[in-house]
């Protein structure tokens, strides 16, 4: 062999050597260098599928991700808490770029998010916020403004009895007990009815967000409670699941015991259009294409809003039979 030749591969040696050695990633302690070659990826667990809403969600990120040549790892937590950790700590040892998650519920995160920190991987919260007091464990929160949603239901039913006289009696379909939808839709609500002693609460029990639970919990409330006029279901699979127990009781759902809920989803228009469910407050869960696009501006190192809001709106029957044609989830 030449000495020309030899040296040209002593060069070509030293070079992969070097291209091998710069290929873990940079700032955010993946994989997914923008000089590697490789493609972004990004952690990703979701709360479970436990309602027509989230299911849709979970197919705006993943078909988001792949538009957007994100390799996506996907995690489902099923509800718990235990699993969403794990999942997070998964993702971390696979030393992903960024993580996104929607929490189960709003308290104990600061020790995992702490981990990810430590390990320099920006993390993301979608839908869900968390009660952590320490904000530099998140680099942002994309999701709706659940206290509003709540308070709109609320504003509703005052306007909706506001010629009226004597006392509404009012059941309410909690969400998730702890997670953050449930709390501030609760609270929500709440506070648009206070000062108005007319309004009163006379059951509230989680339904988990399930329909077989809202039917369930529905089925005890019209056994325990002689007299009620309205239900507020924090979520529309526990309204339909409701509906189910009430029309079972010999009950006329939106007439008998007027409905308002919270979702938007497409089986709660069907049954707007049926004059099932009075009025519903959206919360869009189509957040795939935003949330792509903040990934890969937590990536790149890039300032964003601790507070992105999603838009949204409100139906009435006549809105929702309108929208049904075109609605996507």
């Amino acid at each position: 062999m030449s000495k020309r030749a030899a040296a040209a591969l002593a060069a070509g040696a030293m070079v992969l050597t070097l291209t091998a050695c710069g290929s873990g990633g940079g700032g955010g302690g993946g994989s997914a260098d923008k000089g590697s070659g490789h493609k972004l990826v990004l952690g990703f667990s979701q709360v479970g599928a436990e309602s027509g809403w989230r299911t849709a969600n979970t197919k705006s990120v993943q078909e988001a991700a792949k538009k957007a040549g994100i390799e996506l790892k996907f995690s489902d937590a099923q509800q718990k808490q235990e699993n969403q950790i794990k999942a997070i700590r998964s993702f971390i040892q696979q030393k992903v770029d960024v993580i996104a998650f929607s929490p189960v519920v709003e308290s104990g995160w600061d020790t995992v998010l702490k981990e990810a920190k430590d390990a320099h991987i920006p993390v993301v919260l979608t839908d869900r916020a968390v009660d952590s007091k320490d904000e530099s464990l998140y680099a942002s929160f994309l999701g709706s403004d659940f206290v509003a949603e709540g308070k709109a239901a609320g504003d509703w039913l005052v306007k909706e009895y506001a010629a009226g006289s004597g006392d509404v009696n009012i059941v309410q379909l909690e969400g998730t007990t702890g997670s953050a939808p449930a709390n501030d839709r609760k609270s929500g609500f709440a506070d648009a009815v206070k000062g108005q002693s007319r309004f009163k609460v006379v059951a509230s029990q989680t339904g988990d967000f399930t329909r077989a639970k809202g039917k369930e919990v529905m089925q005890a409330f019209l056994k325990s409670q002689p007299k009620i006029d309205v239900l507020y279901a924090h979520n529309d699979d526990m309204a339909l699941g409701a509906i189910q127990a009430i029309e079972e009781a010999g009950k006329k759902p939106g007439t008998d015991i007027k409905i308002v809920s919270v979702d938007g989803v497409k089986d709660a228009f069907t049954a707007m259009s049926q004059g099932k469910i009075n009025y519903d407050v959206e919360c869009n869960p189509l957040l795939g294409d935003q949330l792509m696009d903040l990934v890969k501006k937590v990536k790149a190192g890039e300032q964003v809003p601790r507070r992105i809001k999603t838009e949204e709106g409100t139906f009435t029957p006549e809105q929702a039979t309108a929208a049904l044609p075109n609605r996507q989830y």
